[in-house]
């Protein structure tokens, strides 16, 4: 990554060796290390911290949010509730990076290089930004991509099982996790899940809802969308939400919590903008609702309990895959969790990448014990169309695994593939 610099004699700045120029200054950092070290000549170099410090970037509150689920939705409330309450927030994550309410750049990594997020901040301070929101992912935190960031606030959804491909067990990785949260800075914890990590417990507030916390919901409802009266210190108050699903409670109180601390207004003043904050595409976005459709990311089994428990009280269809290339021994556990809670399952394709999609299915059919409500299918739109199909009165068809993606990934290649457009079609065509 090469960028404009024009301080200091210099007119780029990069992170890449390969780019070594004499009007190129390289930030030096924990990724690149390694190649740097090998280098004969060592180039003139600055630290990130350094370079926040050239380009002022300490004015802005940074806020981080890691956990399995919940990153994107919990940034984004936060972001929307800062923008109605008249402050100047910045957002960066997987939907992108946006500063104030303009799109700045399209869908990204989860946490990009550290000087893709410097760069990312000197826009959004550029731009009269205050805050700067960020999702943090488990590989940031053990690769350091976020090294010489000072936090204002950081933020743990709920850690369970992911990304177990590359951090080997789930110890390793709720360590990685946990590790986020070792040092000083303020954070924000869900009481509820707080057993799977570990903290230091300076500077720590919590939210909850069926512990005791700092935000802490005294009673809710999660008929027509979300309405929940909770309490902070003193003060009681109630939101509503056109959001679904208990998982979209703690969302939600994370945001809440999270906003109150960083602005330091009343809780009760935060809760007046929830009601507009309609939630993140793909993640429980209902495409229909008569007959009622939902798409939603959930890719792993925990993520599909979440998701599937949210609406345990509707009888459930369920359309999903898995990914090729990852983790293998999730496969069987989505399985188990789809035919626990839905009534019809049906397995399908999920970015196969280099991965036969039949020994994909394969995979999640061995959590199934008993397939008799069960179809496979490798065809995810035909799996689409069927469940459309055989969909009966008061039933919900839940879609699960790629969310708002508009790509299907086989054998190196992407075919425009979403799953929205998928069921709009089949429904017009239906009705038509």
């Amino acid at each position: 990554m090469k960028l404009d610099y024009n301080l200091n004699d210099y007119r780029y700045i990069t992170d890449d060796t390969n780019l070594l120029a004499k009007e190129n200054l390289f930030l030096l950092t924990a990724q690149n290390r390694k190649y740097f070290d090998k280098l004969d000549t060592p180039p003139p170099h600055i630290t990130p911290s350094k370079l926040i410090e050239n380009w002022n970037l300490d004015s802005l509150k940074v806020v981080g949010v890691t956990g399995t689920n919940g990153k994107t939705t919990v940034t984004a409330g936060i972001y929307s509730f800062l923008l109605d309450l008249g402050e100047k927030p910045a957002l960066l994550g997987t939907r992108g990076f946006f500063a104030n309410e303009e799109r700045v750049e399209e869908k990204s990594m989860t946490t990009p290089s550290i000087l893709h997020i410097l760069h990312s901040m000197k826009m959004a301070k550029d731009r009269g930004c205050n805050y700067f929101i960020m999702e943090v992912s488990s590989h940031a935190i053990d690769q350091n991509r976020i090294e010489g960031l000072k936090f204002a606030l950081k933020i743990h959804t709920n850690v369970t099982s992911d990304h177990l491909d590359y951090h080997g067990t789930v110890e390793e990785y709720r360590a990685v996790k946990s590790r986020f949260f070792a040092d000083d800075s303020p954070k924000l914890l869900n009481k509820d899940d707080i057993k799977n990590i570990t903290y230091n417990p300076k500077n720590a507030q919590s939210y909850g809802v069926d512990e005791p916390a700092t935000f802490k919901v005294q009673a809710f409802s999660l008929q027509h969308g979300i309405t929940a009266g909770i309490k902070h210190l003193s003060t009681e108050a109630t939101f509503h939400s056109p959001m679904v699903g208990l998982f979209n409670l703690f969302n939600l109180m994370a945001s809440i919590g999270a906003t109150t601390i960083l602005t330091g207004r009343n809780v009760a003043e935060i809760c007046e903008v929830v009601e507009r904050f309609a939630g993140v595409a793909g993640r429980m976005e209902v495409v229909s609702r008569k007959p009622l459709v939902i798409v939603d990311f959930a890719h792993t089994d925990d993520g599909m309990i979440q998701v599937l428990d949210s609406i345990k009280d509707q009888d459930i269809s369920v359309v999903f895959g898995a990914g090729g290339d990852r983790d293998r021994g999730k496969r069987p556990r989505m399985g188990a969790v789809a035919s626990k809670f839905a009534k019809k399952v049906y397995v399908t394709s999920d970015n196969p990448r280099s991965e036969a999609p039949e020994a994909i299915i394969e995979d999640i059919l061995l959590g199934i014990k008993d397939q008799s409500n069960t179809r496979a299918m490798v065809d995810r739109a035909f799996a689409i169309q069927e469940a459309l199909r055989e969909l009966e009165e008061n039933e919900v068809l839940m879609i699960l695994g790629k969310g708002d993606e508009d790509t299907m990934e086989i054998k190196g290649e992407k075919f425009h593939f979403d799953d929205r457009e998928i069921v709009r079609a089949l429904l017009e065509k239906m009705r038509g």
